[in-house]
């Protein structure tokens, strides 16, 4: 999910060699990021209401605008360990910054529009697809022209200086702390299966970072300033259906189970014919690479859109209290299980990609989305199966006792 996306470092770009960081280390203070934000996301979601939903959004933001100041700055350390301690020092804070920030903005967006969540979210994300657009060819200016400091200087400011107008402008929430727990939460059958399409979602967005731009780059010969032209279909098809998929899946709940089933195996067919899969033998051409990914933008609108809202009303079944508490869980769990997949997703898709080629990685990768939409589906038919049977049990239970009343009477 774009709103998910790590935002700290899309405006620059470490100099590893000149500070002594092999390429091995520089992934591991990416991989950092997401194992800090995973970890942190649960404990967040579990201490919502003890911290408070207000307070956690505008630390949260402070400290990342912070760090975002400070990793610009990092430059001037001195080489070698110290510059790779500190690193990872700050990328592990920010992780913090984020996870609280994004969990408490998703319990918060759910406080205020009860009844609009998936709406109101796919609006965000037309905010989202914006950042997308406009942050590669923005940071690039800014570090072309300025040097390596001012893009994450201007970007961390910025931040900074809307922190204030979140202590004005948003709501405080007081609730009481529940006895519910992230485990009795993700045992449930029709959770685990909800958290393995986000992490199906959040792998696939993941795995187009270290390997799409040189799949481009070799197989088409575009020029580098290509690439993110290349990307603007995804970026633009996601945010612009997001809105309208949001609209839909909280209007008429009974399509959710139909976005997040097609949706996964619309993705994974995508991402077979991104390549496409050699043993499609299908020649790989430009036009063919950019309509997958304008339908990748759509897939992942169709699955990501109807997951949080499920996600609450599968709780709400298995009698967790209505509030703030749950609400603070859900988030929780979905920034945790988002940040899992874009841990995975990279690091799997470099190796894939190194090891077999971009085709068949992309094609490895499209079987995390076909395996979430199968699963999701066929727990969808069961679930409806068995309520089928129930209905008539429980009707067929009716008649025999309104029988036996009357049998009685006479």
């Amino acid at each position: 999910m774009g709103s998910q996306q790590e935002s700290s470092l899309e405006t620059g770009e470490l100099p590893p060699e000149k500070k002594g960081a092999s390429s091995t280390v520089v992934g591991l203070i990416f991989g950092c990021f997401a194992l800090f934000n995973f970890l942190t996301s649960l404990i967040m979601g579990k201490y919502l209401v003890q911290i408070g939903a207000k307070f956690m959004f505008v630390s949260g933001m402070f400290v990342s605008g912070f760090i975002t100041v400070l990793f610009g700055l990092l430059d001037r350390a001195p080489d070698g360990p110290i510059f790779i301690g500190l690193c990872f020092l700050v990328r592990a804070v920010d992780a913090i910054g984020f996870a609280a920030a994004m969990t408490s903005s998703f319990s918060i967006l759910a406080k205020a529009f009860p009844n609009n969540i998936a709406t109101v979210l796919g609006s965000l994300e037309i905010f989202t697809g914006l950042g997308l657009v406009l942050g590669p060819p923005l940071g690039g200016f800014l570090y072309q022209s300025f040097g390596y400091e001012v893009p994450f200087i201007v970007l961390g400011s910025l931040v900074l200086l809307l922190v204030p107008l979140y202590m004005y402008i948003l709501p405080k929430y007081d609730s009481t702390p529940s006895k519910d727990s992230f485990w009795k939460l993700v045992v449930i059958p029709k959770i685990i299966l909800l958290s393995l399409t986000i992490f199906s979602l959040s792998a696939c967005l993941g795995f187009l970072d270290p390997t799409m731009s040189l799949f481009v780059l070799e197989k088409f010969r575009l020029p580098a300033g290509y690439i993110g032209l290349v990307f603007l279909g995804l970026a633009l098809s996601y945010s612009l259906s997001s809105p309208l998929i949001g609209f839909l899946s909280d209007t008429k709940p009974h399509l959710r189970k139909w976005l997040l089933t097609f949706g996964g195996l619309l993705t994974a067919l995508c991402y077979f014919l991104l390549g496409p899969a050699p043993i499609l033998h299908i020649e790989s051409k430009l036009w063919l690479f950019v309509l997958m990914l304008v339908l990748v933008g759509f897939s992942l609108g169709m699955s990501s859109m109807p997951v949080f809202p499920e996600i609450l009303s599968c709780a709400y079944e298995n009698g967790f209290e209505e509030g703030l508490s749950l609400l603070g869980l859900v988030s929780g769990l979905f920034s945790a299980i988002w940040s899992l997949g874009s841990f995975v997703g990279p690091t799997l898709g470099g190796f894939l990609n190194e090891k077999l080629g971009f085709e068949w990685a992309a094609a490895i990768q499209g079987g995390f989305p076909l395996l979430s939409g199968l699963a999701v589906g066929m727990f969808y038919i069961c679930e409806a199966s068995h309520r089928r049977r129930s209905s008539r049990e429980n009707l067929l239970g009716t008649e025999q006792e309104r029988a036996h009343l009357l049998s009685s009477e006479t």
